[in-house]
């Protein structure tokens, strides 16, 4: 006879460090799956082929135009590149769902390289004739870039750009459209003149990187990615230094330049400046915000296997940002306890959050329930990947869970108002929400 016994009955929904998880709607398991997912990337607790299975188990079980809003939000307000692809073509797999694979692929690709990643995405499992809806939507996409677009992204691989457009048989718009495509056929088109063309041509790189620097041909997230480089062939301090003074920061969140100063801390000062001057126009939020940051283990994973951004590079940022635009802020970390951190903005905020406590278990609920009793404020906001180990209780005030990570349950629901993703529009939502209540 078989020993039950000996089996962890953990009945009900949990989250991986064993709380009791919340019952949720196919369509929000569908939101947490995505909107903090960078596809295929393994995380803390669940690998990335586990999430992308989860989404394609679930985008059936969605209404077709819910999954279209979804696979749109997640592109052009959370950023997000690869997921938005998935869940178009795992909408072109359902007869439920393909009346709008066509429009929403179109609205997904925004970038030139995303015509090819679709294809790769749509023959992951095997090469398999793409569908009618599918043809239109890569049609309805490729005219939107021009010359210069294509050229810097027509990369080698299995599928070429040259081959999405015979694939989808997309029209030019006029006769100089039609040229460079001729010029794209042939393998013709002008190189571009980018970073990786100059880096890669044989060029001196630190006259590559000064050179461009010199030119303003580096965007603001160029710049941040490589100033390691920069630092390391020995590039002109000068010129760096200008180029932070002259960059457009309207659209880099701080998690940007907290994961860029880690690695050239000699220009943390300018850097610094740079970021608060990126938030020192947003409206403040009224009254007063707590804000509450889990440091435990887990969220001190990268965001992806090549990344060298952390999960809480994303919950620091969002720490920082919020410590500026909240009209008064007071902030706590959680692990095995809740300790408040300092009353310090920008990278030293960031450097008391992280020194906080050590980074260990998750006790969010013990967290919130010590803060009520330590604390009064207008609005609760908690930066998690909601894997806590203990029960945590519904919010006293305005309560928001602001979920970075893709992982299958979460605790952040009921009364609580439930956030996937660390874009800037995080903040307008909350704002927008309150406005409206």
């Amino acid at each position: 006879m078989a020993r039950l016994n000996i089996l962890n009955l953990n009945f009900g929904k949990r989250t991986h460090e064993g709380a009791p998880a919340k019952n949720i709607t196919l369509d929000l398991q569908l939101r947490r799956s995505v909107l903090a997912c960078l596809l295929w990337e393994s995380q803390f607790y669940e690998d990335g082929v586990e999430i992308a299975g989860r989404i394609a188990e679930l985008v059936p079980k969605v209404a077709a135009e819910k999954v279209a809003a979804l696979a749109i939000e997640a592109r052009e307000a959370m950023k997000l590149r690869h997921v938005p692809l998935l869940l178009v073509r795992e909408m072109a797999r359902h007869k439920t769902h393909r009346a709008l694979v066509a429009e929403t692929l179109g609205r997904v690709i925004q970038r030139a390289d995303e015509l090819a990643e679709f294809v790769a995405i749509y023959w992951k499992d095997g090469r398999v004739p793409l569908s009618g809806q599918v043809k239109k939507g890569l049609a309805g996409a490729f005219p939107k870039f021009d010359e210069y677009q294509l050229a810097k992204y027509n990369r080698t691989g299995p599928i070429r750009l040259r081959d999405v457009l015979f694939l989808s048989h997309a029209k030019p718009r006029d006769s100089e459209q039609a040229a460079v495509w001729k010029k794209l056929i042939a393998g013709e088109l002008a190189a571009p003149d980018t970073w990786e063309v100059a880096l890669s041509s044989g060029a001196d790189k630190r006259e590559a990187w000064e050179r461009l620097l010199r030119e303003q041909k580096l965007g603001a997230l160029a710049l941040l990615r490589n100033l390691r480089n920069m630092r390391d062939v020995g590039v002109d301090e000068a010129l760096v230094l200008a180029a932070f003074g002259s960059m457009n920061t309207k659209r880099v969140l701080p998690f940007r330049f907290l994961a860029a100063a880690r690695y050239a801390p000699q220009w943390e000062e300018a850097l610094e400046k740079a970021m608060l001057k990126s938030v020192a126009e947003t409206e403040k939020l009224p009254g007063k915000t707590a804000v509450l940051v889990d440091v435990s283990g887990s969220m001190t994973a990268p965001l992806s296997r090549w990344s060298e951004m952390l999960r809480t590079d994303a919950a620091y940022g969002l720490a920082v940002l919020l410590r500026e635009i909240a009209e008064k802020a007071v902030v706590y970390s959680f692990s095995d306890d809740l300790v408040q951190v300092p009353a310090r903005r920008g990278f030293a905020l960031r450097d008391a959050i992280d020194k906080s406590q050590r980074h260990n278990g998750t006790a969010l609920g013990h967290a919130v329930e010590k803060l009520y009793k330590n604390e009064t404020f207008d609005r609760l906001i908690v930066i998690t990947d909601e894997q806590s180990h203990d029960r945590v209780l519904a919010p006293k005030s305005a309560g928001y869970v602001i979920n970075v990570a893709s992982y299958k349950n979460g605790v952040g629901y009921g009364k609580w108002t439930h956030i996937d993703g660390w874009s800037e529009s995080v903040i307008e939502y909350i704002r927008s929400l309150e406005l409206m209540a």
